[in-house]
């Protein structure tokens, strides 16, 4: 294990005072320490473009359907009182399956969509500069920003991230005029499920996920 020094917050905590705020807040906890201001500035944020109206939707769908609503139900309840009508879902095209799944509830629900799979576009890994060994997986790239340059060209309201690959989830939402949310976040090995390895970072995966002692 490595025991080197590093510097503690929030990942550390297990105390959480920041939510029931009847107990002892730890030593290096943020809400104690940070400056007034930096907090204050964050909080004058939530006035700008949309992002109070964000706040108080996604509140409300937590408190009305708090341990009711699946995933998918939540992200509808939200679309709703937001007042979306065109989402966009990027998606991998392992998913396409669910995917079309997805399309057929949010149309149910009177929601304009529009898809965008990872390979459009079908340009070569190689002219990318990518290692022709990674052909061995596909020929062509997965392209995330050409997925949301696409989105952005449909007006979509909400993007959707249905299982991009780690990084190609980052591009994706840093050009994404849309606010995003993830749905799916891939994991091959878990059933898409990512969660479950830390359930198991002490058992059975723990020589899967720690680095080894040589």
């Amino acid at each position: 294990m490595d025991n080197t020094e590093h510097k503690f917050s929030c990942a550390d905590c297990a105390v959480t005072n920041c939510d029931s705020q009847n107990k002892n807040y730890p030593s290096f906890c943020y809400t104690t320490n940070l400056p007034e201001e930096f907090i204050a500035d964050a909080i004058s944020t939530y006035d700008e473009d949309n992002n109070k109206e964000m706040m108080i939707a996604a509140a409300e769908v937590e408190f009305e359907f708090y341990c009711k609503n699946t995933r998918v139900e939540d992200t509808i309840e939200f679309a709703k009182k937001m007042g979306f009508k065109k989402i966009g879902i990027a998606t991998c095209v392992g998913l396409i399956s669910e995917t079309r799944t997805l399309a057929k509830i949010l149309r149910a629900h009177g929601f304009e969509v529009c898809g965008v799979g990872c390979k459009v576009g079908a340009y070569p890994k190689v002219k990318m500069g990518i290692d022709q060994k990674c052909e061995a997986i596909g020929k062509n790239i997965c392209n995330p920003i050409l997925q949301a340059k696409t989105l952005n060209a449909e007006k979509t309201d909400m993007n959707i991230i249905m299982g991009l690959c780690v990084g190609h989830d980052m591009l994706f939402t840093k050009y994404s005029d849309a606010p995003v949310t993830t749905l799916v976040a891939k994991d091959r090995v878990l059933g898409h499920n990512p969660v479950a390895a830390l359930y198991n970072a002490d058992s059975y995966y723990k020589k899967k996920l720690y680095p080894q002692k040589d």
